[in-house]
Formats: C-alpha cells, sequence, structure tokens
C-alpha cells in the first residue's frame, strides 16, 4: 500500500467504512491509495464490520447475510426483486467487480466459506434456490439461471410465465470455467470441473468433467493422476 503514511491514511479510513453513507465515503477515501484488484482484498480486515464492500458496489437487498472478511469489489449488484429471498455469503468469499446476483420470486441464493466468483457474473435465482458450496471457483463470464422462460406458441415470449426444473447445486470444490452456462435443476458434484463456454443442462458427478454445449462428460479427474512418483515407467515397444 505504499509508504507507511498511506497504510495510516488506509487503516484510519477503513475503521470508519460500511454500508451506511457515512461508511462509503470512508471507503472511497481509503482506497485512494490503495492497490486495486486482488490486493485490494485485505481492506476486509481493516473494516469495522470485517468485510469490505466497494463504494461503487450496488447492495439493494434488505436480506443479505455477509459472513467474516468478504470482499464485495467495484460495480458489483447485489439486488433484492419482487419476493426474492436471502442471500447469504460464507466466510472469506470473494465477489469481483461487475458481478450481478437477484434474487426474486421466493428463491434464494447462497455460497460457501471461501468460495469466489470472477468479474462479469451473473447470478439468477428465481423460483428455486442457487446453492454455491464452499471452496468453489466461478471464472469470469458465468451465468446462473434456476428458472427457464415459457416457450407455448398462444402467446409471445416476453409474455410467459417462467418455469423452472429445480434448483441449481454447486457442491464444494467444483471449478467453473470462464464462460459457462448453468441451467436450472443442475446439480454440480463436488471437485467437478466445468469447461469454458459449456452449457450445463444435465446433472455433473463428482470428480467430473464436462464440457460443450450442451455440456457431456468427457472423463473423470481421477483418470488424470499422474503414476505414482517411484512407479515403473511404462517401457515403449520396440
Amino acid at each position: 500500500m505504499g509508504g507507511s503514511w498511506a497504510r495510516r491514511w488506509v487503516r484510519s479510513w477503513m475503521r470508519l467504512s460500511g454500508r451506511s453513507l457515512v461508511g462509503r465515503i470512508a471507503t472511497r477515501l481509503a482506497v485512494l491509495v490503495a492497490p486495486p484488484h486482488y490486493l485490494r482484498e485485505r481492506l476486509a480486515a481493516l473494516s469495522k464490520d470485517r468485510c469490505y464492500i466497494s463504494a461503487d458496489a450496488t447492495i439493494y437487498h434488505d436480506a443479505l447475510e455477509l459472513g467474516n472478511l468478504v470482499f464485495i469489489d467495484d460495480r458489483c449488484l447485489i439486488f433484492q426483486n419482487q419476493d426474492g429471498g436471502a442471500v447469504r455469503v460464507g466466510d472469506k468469499v470473494r465477489i469481483y467487480r461487475d458481478t450481478i446476483i437477484e434474487t426474486g420470486k421466493g428463491a434464494h441464493f447462497s455460497i460457501g466459506d471461501h468460495s469466489s466468483i470472477h468479474p462479469r457474473c451473473q447470478i439468477n435465482a428465481y423460483l428455486a434456490a442457487i446453492e454455491i458450496g464452499s471452496n468453489v471457483m466461478i471464472a469470469a463470464n458465468c451465468a446462473f439461471y434456476s428458472y427457464d422462460h415459457g416457450m407455448a406458441a398462444d402467446r409471445p415470449i416476453r409474455l410467459q410465465p417462467l418455469t423452472s426444473r429445480g434448483p441449481i447445486i454447486v457442491e464444494d470444490e467444483a471449478w467453473i470455467g470462464t464462460g459457462a452456462i448453468i441451467l436450472s435443476g443442475v446439480r454440480i458434484g463436488a471437485g467437478a470441473v466445468i469447461g469454458a463456454g459449456a452449457v450445463v443442462t444435465k446433472d455433473v458427478p463428482p470428480g467430473g468433467i464436462a464440457v460443450g454445449n450442451p455440456a457431456r462428460m468427457v472423463k473423470m479427474r481421477a483418470d488424470l493422476l499422474s503414476p505414482r512418483e517411484g512407479d515403473a515407467a511404462p517401457i515403449a515397444p520396440d
């Protein structure tokens, strides 16, 4: 954070930071001399609320529950539409810039400890929940939709009622690749990997690797294990 004067400046203002108007002004003043992006995560520990919410983030939600040392970056939006359920964010969760999280029509969103959502993700929980486990990595530009639009021919698409095949569940330690789209009714098992750009419409088992549109299983992570140290290398044929 630069010299000692800069560190003192940041600490002094972060002690006053928070979700109130005064707290947001204090946050804005603190980051004037703070480094950007990942290096701002450490500011959460300096806040009186033990979390960092960028002064440029928008929180429009009356059922937001934040854990300890949460980081919410610039221009994130957490939005509660009509009848939207809670947003629960675990300890040390990182939500990076330009991400949008919405709840509506009775659905809630939760994300477990130590998980991360990278820039420009869209998470819409309507009709059915979206539940993300702990230690989950969600890469940039991913989208999660726990609902679908009806497509009956008797009315325009824009007037169709929302439908859902059920909640989206992402279990612990999963990795969602850049630009993946996860649709309603899907469970992604613990430790599974979703390839970049995949469109996931069916369950992925624990430890599975799924790629493509629509996503399909290509192998299990266990298949990628290298030989243990000390094992004899295979002998090539003459």
